[in-house]
């Protein structure tokens, strides 16, 4: 890592729920005119929102919360049956308006960013998902234009390969972890392919439901996990 997160702490932190160790990282984009001002908002005891990290566009960061502690970055959402999401995760803010590329700089600081919190709290690759995974329909953060390929050639994340036969959508997404009956199928389908088929456009087809049967049977969600 280049450099080090500059610390700017928020006043919107609490303890973890039933003292659980961070075991899920999400990533997010910030939708504002500059890192900075997304700092800021982070920051602000009226928003009732922060993140533990804020990643520029040109590799320089903030922390705004120890990672020991619960950031109020997840809001309403889930992933298989954990429900209170910011107990159980990392926020990583990334500066960008979902518009845009992500820079260079700023993947690489995020994936030495990511590398050291999988460390630390031996968090494995296919806890690394998005805001639009734990709230589908409701946040599209980080967005079709963030790279998760690249970050799963590193060992960061995960991707998926066509199974040979196409399974059943709703019920593999169940497995993966998707709310899928908060959610519905077209939201579900939306979610997923912003993070593993960006280009794909129209009706559910086979080609979904075979990465979808994939990416269930690898890394199925497990099933006693603390709520």
């Amino acid at each position: 890592m280049t450099a080090e997160p500059v610390w700017h702490p928020s006043p919107n932190v609490g303890d973890r729920r039933g003292g659980v160790a961070p075991d899920m990282i999400v990533l997010h984009y910030t939708a504002m005119k500059s890192a900075e001002a997304a700092c800021e908002r982070l920051c602000d005891p009226a928003a009732q929102v922060s993140a533990h990290y804020v990643v520029a566009e040109d590799g320089r960061a903030w922390q705004l919360v120890r990672e020991e502690h619960r950031a109020w970055h997840a809001g309403a959402g889930a992933w298989g049956p954990v429900r209170d999401v910011n107990s159980h995760s990392i926020g990583i803010e990334i500066a960008n308006t979902g518009a845009a590329p992500f820079p260079d700089l700023q993947m690489t600081f995020v994936e030495e960013l990511l590398r050291g919190i999988m460390a630390r709290w031996r968090i494995a690759p296919h806890r690394i998902v998005g805001h639009s995974d734990t709230a589908p329909g409701r946040k599209i953060d980080p967005g079709p234009r963030f790279d998760w390929r690249r970050l799963a050639l590193q060992g960061l994340s995960i991707w998926p390969s066509a199974a040979e036969a196409p399974g059943d959508f709703l019920h593999d997404a169940r497995r993966f972890g998707y709310d899928v009956e908060a959610a519905g199928e077209d939201v579900v389908l939306n979610a997923f392919r912003m993070r593993f088929r960006p280009w794909a456009e129209g009706p559910l087809e086979d080609e979904d439901r075979r990465l979808m049967h994939d990416l269930a049977n690898r890394w199925p969600v497990a099933q006693a996990a603390l709520a």
